[in-house]
């Protein structure tokens, strides 16, 4: 198999508490990830070139400081056979919301090329080198929902019932990570949970105070959401979600969203579609 076309997906943060912070400035964290069916469309073509080629919806971002490109890179030093590879992207998830497009990309990356270059290498080895280059992209190497901790690389996977969410993003609202991790309210020192005791009602998200009052169009997301079913921003981005029974009533909202905000229905996935997609092909 030389060429391949494969989904790239989404995730949410159900809730994101940060716990405290380390001497090296980062920020310790609990958080439980779960993908959704939003997915970039990502293209492989084998090559015998030995070269990393890069096209598509790129972002204006040079193709050398691409995640996907630092990606086939950090594996060529395993690469023995000297194969080259063409990856193509066609972007469906929102840039700068928080829904973590670049790790899964990278992610995608690492477990394609791990086949196509016939690397064998472990899916620890795989979120090892991923760690490196993003904190997120872990989660999406091993491709299960996972309670986090750490940076968010101590990963403990678990099942949680899949269902319909409406997502909604404020169009041309590109919210900082860096920003916000550097804000002097931001909580540093929320109580460390028990996983086992977790539920949506007693969690939040830590960053979703500061978000509101830094950025106006994340504010009027969640008072828009919030009338209709509980909400909550996910991650560090501009994408808030709420959460519905059934994908009729999540439609019919969507339907109603304000100009300048993007609504997606959307269902939460227990196991990433490139593990899928792995197991159904190679």
């Amino acid at each position: 198999m030389t060429n391949i076309s494969c989904l790239s997906p989404a995730k949410i943060n159900w809730f994101l508490h940060i716990t405290g912070q380390r001497e090296n400035g980062y920020h310790e964290l609990q958080t439980l990830f779960q993908f959704i069916d939003l997915a970039d469309e990502m293209h492989f073509s084998l090559t015998q070139t030995g070269k990393i080629e890069l096209t598509g919806d790129l972002l204006d971002i040079p193709a050398e400081q691409n995640l996907i490109y630092k990606a086939a890179q950090s594996l060529m030093p395993y690469n023995q056979q000297g194969f080259g590879i063409t990856i193509s992207i066609d972007k469906k998830i929102p840039a700068g919301a928080g829904l973590g497009g670049g790790s899964s990309n990278c992610a995608t990356t690492l477990l394609i090329l791990n086949q196509l270059w016939q690397l064998n290498l472990s899916i620890e080895l795989l979120a090892e080198i991923g760690v490196k280059l993003g904190a997120d992209v872990p989660v999406f190497v091993r491709g299960q929902t996972a309670f986090a901790e750490g940076i968010g690389e101590f990963l403990y996977p678990t099942q949680v019932t899949e269902q319909t969410l409406l997502l909604a993003i404020a169009k041309n609202c590109h919210v900082s990570t860096a920003a916000l991790f550097a804000d002097k309210d931001l909580p540093r020192n929320t109580a460390t949970m028990d996983f086992a005791q977790y539920s949506f009602e007693k969690t939040g998200n830590d960053f979703e105070s500061i978000a509101k009052a830094r950025f106006a169009p994340v504010a009027k997301t969640l008072h828009w959401l919030i009338e209709y079913a509980p909400s909550r921003m996910t991650g560090s981005g501009a994408a808030c979600f709420a959460l519905f029974d059934n994908q009729e009533h999540a439609q019919q909202v969507a339907e109603l969203a304000p100009e300048d905000i993007n609504a997606y229905v959307v269902n939460t996935l227990n196991t990433s579609p490139v593990h899928a997609f792995i197991a159904e092909h190679f």
